[in-house]
Parts: C-alpha cells; structure tokens; sequence
C-alpha cells in the first residue's frame, strides 16, 4: 500500500523543508531560490527517512530532489549513498550536480560506468566514496569482482526508473536490490511508472509515498507540439524544410543508431553543424557531441532513444521526431528535452500514413491529439500507399471516434 502526496503549491522558497543551514548557505550561493514542485514535495519526505517514488516530468529538477536529501542523510546516519541510472551521460551528469554541494561538505563521490577503464574507478573506490552513481551493467561488474560492496549503503536512488526497465537492466536491478542491506531508504524517480516498476517498489520499499506532481504520461506544460503526415521517401526534404524555418538548437531523434548517421549525414550535405549520439559512439565522442551542442558549435544534434536521457540541455528550441520511438512514455521523455526548467519549446512528430496506430497509442497516453500540420512544399516524389489490411484503416486517420475529425493530413496524398 502507498501512501499518496498530489501537488498542489510549490514552496516559494527551501527554507521551511527540513533542509540544514549548511545545504540552504550552498542552494544561496549556487542561486537556487526557489524549488520546483517535485523538489517542495518529495524533498521534506525524503528528509524524514521514507521511501519514496518520485513521478514528474522531465527538466524539473529531480536530482537535487534525491540529492539534497541524500547529502544531509549521510551525514546523519554515516552510510554510502547509491545512485543507479541507465546510461553513462546520466551519470555524469547527476555526479557534476551532486558535486555543486558534496565537495564544499566534504563528501567524495564516485562514477562507475561502462566505456571506461575499470582501473581508474578501482582507485576511486579505494577512496571510499560516500556516494556512488553507477549504471546497472558496471556496477555488476564491479560486485563481481569484489571491488566493492553495498553492504554500507543506507540510501539508494532508482532514477530514471522506468527507462532502465525499457534497456533490459530489470535482471540486474534485482540482483543490486538483493545486494543492499534490507535496512535503508529506497527512492524512485521518473517521468513514467510502469506497472512493472511498481512491482519493485512494492517488494523492496517500506510504505513508500507516491508524490506524484501530474499523472503519467503528462507533457512538458511549455512545449507545443505538431504532427506530419508524411512518407518516407520524404522525411528528409522535410527535415530539411524545417531546419531552414527553425533557426535555433534542434534535436532530432532516430529510432536507431544506423538511422541517426544517416540523417546526420544528410543535415552534413544542407550545412548545417550538426553531431550524433547513440550507442555505437565511444562514450568520449559522446561528451564531445554534447559539449559541443552545449556551446553551439553543433546546432543539430541526432540522438536516439537510448542516448536521450543524458541530454539534459536548457535552450534546446525544437525536438524532431524523425522516428516514431519505440514506446509512447518515450515520446514524453524526447519533447521533454525542450522547454526544459519553465522555457517555451516546439515539438514536431513525422508520422508515415501505415502509421496511426502509434499515433492513437502517443495520443492515448498524453491524453489529447497531436494537432496535424499540412506539408509545406517539398519535391515531388513517387509514393504508392500501402494496401489497407484491416477495415479500420480504409479512411486513415479518421478521428470521429475520439469526437472530432481533423482532415488536413489529405495534404499528403
């Protein structure tokens, strides 16, 4: 059974959430004045001890709603800290935000991640580490041999919860939950909350409290979004149309990474700067994408869906997605990477017209209809629909089921 926390009013200001003198001193001079709210909700809980599941949308702030509480913990109750998330850019990510605060109290922290030497993570182990941020797969490795042990950690962080679940990690996750200690305080954050994530936390948390900031499947409040109808043979010259109209930082999102190259190489050919990230790239190249978009050298970067969590970039103007994801939640976590901490944003969906079922479940999930766009002109190519299968689909993308019809998506055929 959970207990259940709806927000309702941010906070103002961290004082008044439990948070030492110490940590608020650190929040001033980093110029945090004022919690998001799921840092107002979910940071007096955390403070108290109680596990927790964290659901709120991407780019509000859930690092230092686990970090703050985490950091003041430690130093109460003389335990590690554990943080698990699913790729390496994440990680680094959260151990550069953590470290805003750990270093001015004293606190070391420690990466262990995939694509790098163990030799350098053994040393850093060595140190012993108050906190460690790790993905599922290096974490093992290091449990394997014996480098390390989570016999000390009184808190651990699932962040992310919902994608490590969609990367396979769910055997691994089990086996670091039968490592820790039966005594400790177990936290959940992520956008989305599957079904099966709350099986976990049902069988390895005590009592723990939802705070909930909207229902799953909610979208950022500042990005609008829009949806083309279009086939494949013209998915770039709209790619290309629209980079010309849309000036500022772009994220395109490829279902897979042979995918991701191929559209960079076609950004490459308009001149545009442009970069890749996804799993075939070293985790230096990777870093360097990022930076590189980061400082504006890069103004398009393609990324696909296992990539997208560890791009967490305020200024980002447009998301494309190229490809339909995999997953509806996962259309939540790619338009999340616009209009990230209260900034306006643009989200634009190509949709091919054998399509609509994935649409209908985006739709579902998000709870109201993706507003279609007529194609702007683009160069005329040869294009036989495929032949209908089932009856449902001898009008696509009638919507007089759902209370209205929308019928600018003909400018297709």
């Amino acid at each position: 059974m959970q207990n259940r926390v709806q927000y309702h009013a941010a906070n103002s200001s961290f004082y008044g959430l439990g948070i030492a003198p110490a940590i608020l001193e650190i929040l001033r001079r980093l110029k945090f004045t004022e919690p998001t709210p799921i840092q107002s909700q979910a940071i007096p809980i955390a403070i108290q001890g109680k596990d927790m599941v964290g659901i709120a949308q991407t780019g509000t702030g859930k690092t230092l709603a686990f970090g703050i509480p985490m950091l003041q913990r430690l130093e109460q109750i003389r335990k590690r800290g554990l943080i698990v998330v699913p790729t390496r850019e994440l990680a680094l990510q959260v151990d550069e935000e953590i470290q805003k605060m750990s270093r001015v109290l004293g606190l070391r922290t420690a990466v262990l991640i995939g694509g790098l030497s163990i030799g350098p993570q053994i040393h850093a182990l060595s140190k012993r580490p108050h906190i460690i941020i790790a993905t599922p797969g290096r974490l093992i490795d290091h449990l394997e041999q014996r480098t390390i042990r989570l016999d000390e950690v009184g808190i651990v962080v699932l962040d992310e919860a919902d994608r490590m679940l969609d990367m396979g990690f769910l055997p691994q996750i089990r086996k670091i939950l039968e490592r820790l200690p039966k005594e400790r305080q177990t936290m959940l954050f992520s956008a989305t909350m599957p079904p099966e994530i709350m099986k976990i936390a049902a069988a390895s948390m005590k009592l723990p409290v939802r705070v909930e900031m909207a229902p799953s499947g909610t979208t950022v409040e500042g990005v609008t979004q829009e949806l083309f109808i279009v086939p494949r043979e013209q998915k770039i010259a709209l790619l290309g149309k629209l980079l010309e109209t849309y000036q500022g930082p772009t994220l395109v999102f490829s279902r897979t990474k042979h995918g991701a190259t191929k559209i960079l190489r076609h950004i490459k050919n308009l001149g545009v700067a442009a970069a890749e990230i996804h799993s075939n790239r070293t985790l230096g190249q990777r870093r360097q994408a990022l930076e590189g978009f980061k400082s504006g050298r890069y103004r398009v970067l393609v990324a696909t869906d296992i990539a997208s969590r560890g791009i967490d970039v305020v200024g980002i103007e447009l998301v494309i997605n190229y490809d339909l994801p995999s997953t509806s939640d996962d259309y939540v976590h790619r338009i999340g990477r616009t209009a990230r901490a209260g900034a306006q944003g643009h989200a634009i969906t190509f949709a091919m017209p054998q399509e609509q079922h994935e649409v209908r479940a985006i739709e579902r999930l998000i709870r109201k209809p993706l507003p279609i766009s007529r194609l702007p002109e683009l160069p005329r190519v040869q294009f036989v629909a495929p032949r209908p299968q089932y009856r449902s689909q001898q009008r696509p993308w009638s919507r007089r089921r759902s209370g209205y019809q929308d019928r600018s998506h003909r400018s297709y055929r």
